[in-house]
């Protein structure tokens, strides 16, 4: 019976190992950020260098700045009605094939960035270090990044280019879903 009983994981190193887990997974999970960060890689994709890279770095170091004042309980408002907002507009910048100025870009994607990162910084589980869930979270944001760059690849080809400007009305849609139910 000791053999086949499940040993009982209440050590302190268990918990940091469930927290970047639990971390890592967490995004992963949530159809809100999926879709939002897909986006992200999307849009750089299509805007081209410098976005491409430069994007998919501004969003998640934004995200632990806003995920850090979740942590901390800093008062922001209208959280999920700015990550509802995000996947909306992300969404169509990609569907329309719109072009900003590169600062524009970045300030856009920053915005959002705060509240992806605070709702989760909020919403943080006790049990996990602030420290590891976070890193697990950004290292699967950054992947999410990745997906959607690789998918914005396929754009280079027309039948790719209505693809992935049709991946863009998707996400719309979803952050419309998202804003209203």
């Amino acid at each position: 019976m000791a053999l086949a009983a499940a040993p009982a994981e209440a050590h302190s190193v268990q918990g940091a190992v469930t927290g970047f887990v639990s971390g890592f997974m967490h995004p992963l999970t949530g159809p809100d950020h999926v879709v939002a960060m897909v986006a992200v890689g999307l849009w750089g994709t299509f805007l081209g260098a410098p976005a491409i890279w430069l994007l998919p770095i501004v969003f998640p170091l934004i995200m632990a700045v806003g995920g850090a004042a979740g942590v901390l309980g800093l008062p922001l408002s209208h959280i999920e009605t700015g990550i509802a907002l995000s996947a909306i507009v992300l969404g169509l910048m990609v569907a329309l094939a719109v072009r900003v100025p590169l600062w524009l870009a970045v300030v856009m994607v920053g915005f959002f960035a705060v509240f992806h990162g605070y709702a989760h910084g909020r919403e943080l589980p006790l049990a996990a270090g602030p420290l590891e869930f976070g890193l697990g979270f950004v290292i699967a944001t950054g992947c999410l990044h990745l997906a959607g760059i690789a998918l914005g690849l396929m754009a280079r080809w027309k039948a790719g280019e209505y693809a992935v400007r049709t991946g863009g009305a998707m996400i719309t849609a979803a952050g419309l879903w998202f804003l209203f139910t």
